[in-house]
């Protein structure tokens, strides 16, 4: 069958950049088909469908994908202690190839030669998408808007957006005095640009929407247990109330719940754009939050000193790699096998307790634990011999006297 090179899919979501794209496209003498990915954020969907079609779309394509970006993304993320310049849990960047995966799909299913999206071309997120793009079809054309002259020529600003939805009859909630940009998916939501790209400007609770502030939050303590199996959270039990959670996708939302109502998860920082701009973004990333901080307790019990230490080399590589939109690469496929195989005995409970904005770690078990009470106890032998200890401090000492003996030659000529 030959493929409709006038045929688009356009990754929609109902707001106004992409209302707009997907008139213009239309004018353009495009054939679009709206594609619109559920991955956990607060929308009417139904809206979004009646919308694309009202403005007109020939299709569109409403796809739940929460489950998958628990299991396929999120949960492999936090089994490799993924955290990009130490601060940031991936929220956006681990939703982006789920999504450009899933229009490459559909494109795939609709004979379209063409896929589209409404990611500025100054951010992380075109990359992210076009690298997928290319990458799970590198026959595709993509058709980057804010990348082509023509739409860059017409739409110089919000102002002209609003103003050709305006002469089109497209619908829109966006007006000029929301003075920030925000992405909300079940990991997180972001909120950036706009008044936010001041640094020293505080993001207060008219931003904040997600969770709780930490100092707002319920002066109450939440106790709860996280079991994991081979690195991946299994079952969480509410020891207050015994809520037991075990379906991945619950288990995650209901963790959401607790940090949120816990002011659990805000991040405020100044990160570095993989296209070589700093940005400025605040997060909210109540359940990852909880889950990473019990998950490196519980490696903690049952991993291997070496492995860990590799394994802690790689976790910033693995972020980075997520981050610049690398998720279907080779390299990435070589630390997932790494990682997975990290993981392997990585078992056990940890306890809990959340409190204002706090993660603290209770207490752990695990029938892989490498830890053995004797061996460490301070009070009894425990089967090691404390005169062997003599032997290892002088064999270490070895290259520090070497050291030393050679700065005093140089010192004294």
């Amino acid at each position: 069958m030959i493929t409709d090179r006038k045929k688009i899919v356009l990754a929609y979501s109902g707001g106004l950049d992409t209302s707009v794209i997907l008139k213009w496209l239309i004018d353009e003498g495009y054939e679009v088909i709206a594609y619109i990915a559920d991955v956990g954020q607060e929308d009417d969907f139904t809206e979004a469908r009646e919308k694309a079609l009202g403005i007109g779309a020939s299709k569109v394509y409403i796809e739940d994908l929460k489950e998958e970006f628990v299991t396929g993304y999120i949960f492999p993320a936090i089994k490799s202690n993924a955290v990009y310049e130490s601060r940031y849990l991936l929220g956006t960047a681990l939703a982006r190839p789920l999504i450009a995966k899933r229009q490459i799909e559909i494109a795939d299913l609709e004979n379209a030669g063409y896929v589209s999206h409404g990611a500025t071309g100054k951010g992380n997120d075109q990359v992210r998408f076009e690298l997928t793009y290319y990458a799970l079809n590198p026959k595709i054309k993509v058709f980057a808007p804010w990348k082509n002259k023509e739409f860059l020529e017409r739409f110089k600003g919000r102002t002209d957006l609003l103003n050709y939805a305006e002469k089109n009859g497209i619908p829109v909630k966006a007006t000029l005095k929301k003075p920030y940009s925000e992405d909300d998916n079940l990991m997180h939501i972001s909120h950036e640009a706009g008044i936010l790209e001041d640094p020293k400007f505080k993001a207060g609770s008219d931003i904040i929407s997600r969770i709780n502030l930490p100092q707002n939050a319920p002066d109450r303590e939440t106790h709860i247990s996280i079991q994991f199996k081979d690195g991946v959270p299994v079952k969480v039990v509410n020891t207050d109330d015994q809520t037991v959670i075990t379906r991945p996708l619950e288990l995650f939302q209901y963790l959401n719940q607790l940090g949120a109502e816990n002011g659990i998860g805000l991040l405020d920082m100044v990160e570095n754009r993989y296209v070589g701009i700093k940005s400025r973004g605040v997060y909210e990333t109540p359940g990852a939050e909880i889950l990473l901080k019990a998950h490196m307790d519980i490696e903690g019990i049952a991993m291997d000193r070496e492995v860990m230490r590799l394994r802690n080399m790689l976790s910033p590589v693995f972020a980075e790699i997520v981050y610049n939109g690398f998720w279907f690469s080779p390299e990435m496929e070589f630390l997932m096998a790494a990682m997975n195989k990290s993981q392997e005995l990585i078992d056990g409970v940890v306890y809990l307790t959340l409190y204002k904005g706090n993660v603290m770690i209770d207490g752990r078990e695990s029938h892989s634990s490498l830890y053995d009470q004797d061996l460490s106890s301070m009070d009894i032998e425990g089967g090691f011999n404390q005169q062997d200890s003599e032997g290892f401090i002088k064999i270490n000492a070895i290259r520090l006297m070497a050291h030393h003996a050679i700065t005093v030659s140089r010192e004294k000529n």
